[in-house]
């Protein structure tokens, strides 16, 4: 397994340690409720340095982007950045990403660890037709999330950049701890507010510690791949592997915002129909109605007849709400908030009902 420039310092603060994507990760420091509160509620810090990096140059790297990509990338803007996915020709997603526009022909995505290889296979295959330059930069890049509520105003002393004058979505290259060209990003995968940045790998472990110890009086903490998780469920935000994969319809999964068919993306013609027509089962978060009763990925969703109607993709005990909820896909007649649906769990039926998302706002 490989491991992040940061590897040494989780063990030092005894993380609990797990495989994912490739690399040995942290999954919980101390708890996951405990975590997940502190991002909420003050501030955490997230080594995401699994993520991958490709940077897409030259004049023709729009036009391969707008092919193999989802959304409209002629419309992000030089320091801005764009939700997408990659769509495949059978009507499911290779993979989703963020892609940043860092300069007028220069282009960086992130994607999913996991899918990496695959990713990087996929863009290589159709950059045949383009000849955009590619770049793979995810073993020389660090990826580090501070996120929560008072992230911006302890990460401000790091920096002259205005944090604050940053829109959501927005990145800036500038000076960071000390720090020449270091990456500072308006996005994130909680819901909760804050900045990632993105760093040569071998100052990971010095900027850590000035995070660390900017944030110190604020309540900052390290934050495991756990509580990423179910911050990200709170949010209603899809996880590839579980919410979307290689056959789920991206209209199915309520990815049809970010579908922009006119563009002459890969598959555009069906996704358009699809949109226009509708699916069969589509995505949705539902709440358990008793206390204590938490849904997990692949148990089964059933009607008032105890017949199956679907099935759930992620869940959990949300620590703010002290309620067991969840995604899944369930026939499209189910999916209006408030219906009260079953989820199988152990053998028995146990009541929730269909809500709206996100769990929590924002």
């Amino acid at each position: 397994m490989k491991k992040t420039t940061l590897y040494d310092i989780h063990m030092e603060l005894n993380a609990k340690m797990i495989a994912f994507g490739g690399y040995e990760m942290p999954i919980q420091y101390t708890s996951v409720t405990k975590e997940h509160l502190a991002v909420r509620n003050a501030l955490g810090v997230f080594d995401v340095s699994h993520m991958g990096e490709f940077h897409i140059s030259g004049p023709n790297a729009c036009d391969l982007l707008q092919h193999i990509c989802s959304n409209d990338i002629s419309k992000i803007l030089i320091g801005k950045a764009q939700y997408n996915y990659f769509p495949n020709e059978k009507g499911g997603i290779v993979d989703d990403l963020i892609v940043y526009r860092l300069k007028e022909f220069i282009y960086l995505l992130v994607v999913n660890a996991s899918n990496i290889t695959k990713d990087w296979d996929w863009i290589n295959k159709y950059n045949n037709s383009f000849g955009a330059k590619l770049k793979n930069r995810s073993e020389e890049t660090s990826l580090l999330a501070i996120q929560g509520p008072k992230a911006i105003e302890a990460m401000q002393q790091l920096t002259e950049t205005d944090l604050a004058s940053l829109s959501f979505y927005e990145h800036v290259t500038t000076r960071f701890a000390g720090c020449d060209n270091i990456l500072i990003a308006t996005t994130g995968y909680t819901g909760a507010g804050g900045i990632e940045i993105y760093l040569p790998a071998e100052k990971a472990p010095f900027i850590w510690k000035e995070i660390m110890t900017a944030g110190h009086g604020y309540g900052i903490t390290p934050i495991g791949l756990a509580a990423r998780d179910t911050l990200r469920l709170e949010m209603g935000y899809c996880l590839y592997g579980n919410e979307i994969n290689d056959i789920t319809s991206p209209i199915s999964a309520g990815l049809g915002w970010i579908s922009k068919t006119s563009t002459g993306s890969i598959n555009a013609t069906a996704i358009e129909e699809q949109k226009r027509t509708g699916t069969s089962q589509r995505l949705v978060g539902f709440k358990m109605d008793i206390k204590g009763r938490i849904p997990r990925a692949a148990y089964q969703i059933v009607d008032s007849n105890g017949d199956i109607i679907g099935n759930v993709t992620s869940g959990t005990q949300s620590p703010i709400l002290s309620e067991g909820i969840g995604l899944g896909y369930v026939d499209v007649v189910f999916t209006k908030p408030d219906t009260q649906i079953g989820i199988l769990i152990r053998g028995k039926i146990c009541s929730a009902h269909i809500v709206k998302l996100p769990f929590i706002k924002s």
